[in-house]
């Protein structure tokens, strides 16, 4: 039957908004014509050629990528590049290219709500929670008008608490003023001290609406001077961010977790090593899928007793070994986000059902194919 991409877009940002990707990154549409139909949607870690061969030539596709084909800055996409040879390749074949990066990283459910679930964990909390800016609004209008401006306000952005709109609160009071000369009052006159019946509006907002908000009071409201309080209020978490905080039902050794995440997990050359008392209990732990070097730190001071993700290095690892009593558990990069490639072809047979056919492709985009046996040791 075929769904229209763009429909396809709209649903994949709103389960990973694009306003949540790293700054540095590159997210959304790379190749294809939003007004295209798209018959089948092909889920994977990574854009190769390996993953194209693989893909049904029948009908129009849509390759949904995690990692980006074209992130850093890009002067070329000829056809004797390889990046450019898989951009031609597509755009012969009608196909289109969509990735969800950073953004599907601290989407929430996202990258780490995927790891977590295939690992057993109840995802508990962010690892590293974002936080989002808010003003609490106050305007003091006439009874009369009150509701024409909380319009006006929420049609602006305001009043958005959760999953909730329209939201405010109301009380009412007496206002007093004396309109001088040069003034243009809409209630009174010049020098007369003048008392009104006025509600107290009350509001949130975000704060980067400020603007907007106030173009939309002056507007709506009949004073030639409303009166407005913008209050900031302290940053709030907005339950998406970085990596996750979950919990096993029953504490294990650090010995048979390691082993529940290698079962979990598919193989790779990597594998899945650890660092750490294979004794110690484990029960509440920190991930973070792909490369979660960065949050180590903030993994430890989360309290958790292991903390599973991807490329840590030898130096801090190593650091930390000799500090902390928080077990490391270290896999493959590809395979800490491949869970995530079912999260995402959910997120579209919820949407489209049997529209759209939306498959994960088998190919083992892990880069590292090959493994040396171990050396024998000298006795």
């Amino acid at each position: 039957m075929g769904v229209r991409l763009a429909d396809i877009i709209g649903a994949l940002d709103a389960a990973y908004p694009p306003a949540l990707a790293e700054s540095w990154d590159s997210v959304g549409l790379v190749c294809g014509d939003p007004d295209q139909q798209i018959d089948a949607v092909t889920v994977a870690v990574d854009a190769t050629a390996a993953v194209i061969d693989e893909m049904d030539s029948a009908g129009s596709h849509l390759l949904l990528a995690h990692h980006p084909l074209l992130l850093r800055g890009v002067d070329t996409v000829a056809a004797s590049t390889p990046k450019g040879a898989l951009i031609h390749r597509l755009i012969r074949s009608g196909d289109a290219l969509f990735t969800a990066h950073t953004n599907a990283d601290s989407a929430n459910p996202g990258v780490s709500d995927a790891l977590a679930e295939a690992l057993g964990l109840k995802v508990i909390s962010v690892l590293a929670p974002q936080f989002a800016d808010y003003d609490k609004w106050v305007v003091f209008v006439p009874t009369p008008s009150a509701d024409a401006v909380r319009r006006a306000m929420f049609d602006a952005g305001a009043g958005h608490i959760g999953a909730y709109s329209d939201c405010s609160w109301s009380v009412t009071g007496t206002g007093q003023f004396r309109p001088l000369e040069g003034s243009d009052p809409t209630i009174g006159a010049h020098g007369v001290v003048e008392q009104v019946v006025e509600e107290r509006v009350e509001m949130v907002a975000p704060s980067r609406l400020r603007c907007e908000l106030f173009a939309a009071i002056h507007a709506a409201h009949p004073y030639e001077v409303p009166a407005i309080d913008v209050l900031p209020m302290a940053p709030a978490p907005t339950g998406t961010g970085l990596g996750r905080v979950g919990a096993l039902s029953e504490p294990e050794s650090l010995r048979d977790f390691v082993s529940r995440v290698r079962s979990a997990l598919p193989a790779t050359v990597w594998g899945t090593r650890a660092a750490g008392d294979q004794d110690a209990l484990i029960q509440t732990v920190a991930v973070c899928g792909g490369a979660g070097d960065s949050l180590l730190n903030t993994a430890v001071r989360s309290g958790v007793d292991a903390y599973v993700t991807a490329d840590l290095r030898h130096h801090p690892a190593d650091e930390h070994a000799r500090a902390s009593s928080v077990a490391l558990v270290d896999v493959a990069h590809w395979a800490s986000e491949f869970p995530w490639c079912a999260q995402a072809a959910r997120v579209l047979d919820t949407e489209f059902g049997e529209k759209l056919t939306t498959r994960i492709s088998p190919v083992r985009t892990d880069p590292w194919t090959l493994g040396g046996p171990e050396k024998e040791e000298q006795v």
